[in-house]
Parts: C-alpha cells; sequence; structure tokens
C-alpha cells in the first residue's frame, strides 16, 4: 500500500468522524440539560435556618468540611478569603458557605469563629446528621467519620474537597477541585458577574 492510499484512507476517517460529531451536535439541537439544583436547610451560628433559595441573586461558593480537618479545609478556606478579597466592590455578590460535615463538634468548638478567622463573609451551616446527609446527598459529595486514635476525639472525617459554585439562580455552575488557586476561582466568577 502507497503512502498516498494510506493518508487518503487516514483524511477518509477523519471526514467520517467530523459528520458523525456533526450529525450528533445537530441532533442535540434544541435539549436542554437537566439542571443541578443542590438544596438545603441548615443553621448558622444563631440558630437562623438558610436554604439555597436564601441565597438567590448571589453566587454561592459551597464548601463541606469540618473544623478539626488538618490541610483541605484550611486550605480551601485560605482560598475562598482571597477570592474574597480579591473581588473588591464585587464580593458583595458573592456568598461562601461552609457546611459542616462534623456539626456536634464544630459547634461545640466553634465553627463560626473558626470561619471568621479566615474571613467574616463565610457563613458556617450544619444541621442534625439528617440534615447533613441531605444537604451531601443534594451536592453528589460523600463523607465518613474515620477512627483515628491520634485524632481530636479519636475520628476524623473523610470528605470530598471540591468547593462548589452555584449561580444566582440556584443551578450548580460548576466545581472548583482541591488546590485550584484563588486566580483561577476569581477569573471565573469575574467572568460571571
Amino acid at each position: 500500500m502507497s503512502v498516498r492510499t494510506i493518508r487518503l484512507a487516514l483524511w477518509g476517517l477523519v471526514l467520517v468522524a467530523a459528520a458523525a460529531l456533526a450529525v450528533q451536535q445537530w441532533a442535540g439541537r434544541g435539549k436542554t440539560a437537566e439542571t443541578f439544583r443542590p438544596d438545603f436547610a441548615l443553621q448558622d451560628g444563631k440558630g437562623q435556618t438558610h436554604t439555597m433559595a436564601d441565597f438567590r441573586g448571589k453566587f454561592s461558593l459551597v464548601f463541606f468540611g469540618f473544623t478539626n480537618c488538618p490541610d483541605v479545609c484550611p486550605t480551601t478556606m485560605s482560598e475562598v478569603a482571597q477570592v474574597m478579597d480579591d473581588l473588591g466592590a464585587e464580593a458583595d455578590r458573592v456568598q461562601p458557605l461552609f457546611i459542616s460535615i462534623d456539626p456536634e463538634r464544630d459547634r461545640r468548638q466553634g465553627l463560626t469563629e473558626y470561619l471568621a478567622a479566615f474571613h467574616p463573609a463565610i457563613l458556617g451551616l450544619s444541621g442534625d446528621s439528617a440534615a447533613t446527609k441531605d444537604a451531601a446527598e443534594s451536592f453528589k459529595i460523600h463523607f465518613g467519620r474515620e477512627e483515628d486514635p491520634s485524632a481530636p476525639d479519636g475520628y476524623t472525617m473523610s470528605h470530598s474537597s471540591a468547593l462548589y459554585l452555584i449561580g444566582p439562580d440556584g443551578e450548580w455552575l460548576r466545581l472548583f477541585d482541591y488546590e485550584t488557586p484563588a486566580a483561577e476561582i476569581l477569573a471565573d466568577i469575574e467572568d460571571r458577574i
């Protein structure tokens, strides 16, 4: 088989693939993706219950964590604090939320004070075990208790480490993987504001 024949065959495959992609895109026109609207009913440090509806009209940065977390949670809250500072005058258009996956211990140890040390805009929310589980399922995250004799109270928590961006209409927009730089999060939000 000559080089020319091989090239023609490869170009033919490319054209077939491009045509298949065009047909697939045309067939999908007019279809809308199923909306993903996470929700919760959790309390702040003053006992006031909040749902995602309370934050309509603002972007929300939502993170699930716990105050005894040695690395992921403080790193992410530091990134969120940097984003809020860098937003400047636009910061009032974003509400950062920290949802406790270890609510009993976090409330006892001062969830509100813990978050205030990062940034005053971060709102800590917690609930009972059923409300926490419902919130986690709504965001499609996992968490679980792991026994660890070296950790405070003899246990730690495993959990999803992503930061979620929810739009002003309450729809999920995207997630930022753990250690996404604050500058990248900021740029994404600024493009949407």
